[in-house]
């Protein structure tokens, strides 16, 4: 089954590291990567929140406003598709996302449509 990890953490926080914590940071999600293989096939980092859009249609009208629809102490930063055999294995692969130790990580089961 597919499961969806959502990274949040602290874009300030994060601004505030050292270039040097930053790249160890980077080092802990390819060693993460690593262990994850193929259980964690897709994964992307995303931008900032001020560089986000909402999109919003009502009544016909299409209307686009700046960043997140709501002001959050925690950002979402990034994901993984996991796939595994259960929501169990899927929360202790999610638990060694390195934002699960600053931040948190959501996992929720992905719907598979037939």
């Amino acid at each position: 089954m597919k499961y969806m990890a959502l990274i949040y953490g602290d874009e300030i926080a994060y601004d505030a590291l050292s270039e040097e914590e930053k790249q160890a940071d980077y080092g802990l999600y390819n060693a993460f990567g690593e262990v994850a293989g193929a259980r964690a096939p897709i994964g992307e980092a995303l931008y900032p929140t001020n560089t986000a859009k909402t999109v919003r249609v009502r009544n016909g009208q299409v209307m686009t406003s700046d960043g997140p629809f709501a002001e959050t102490k925690e950002q979402l930063g990034g994901f993984y598709i996991l796939e595994c055999s259960s929501m169990e294995e899927a929360l202790a692969l999610a638990a060694q996302i390195p934002d699960a130790k600053r931040g948190c990580v959501e996992v929720r089961p992905i719907v598979k449509f037939d």
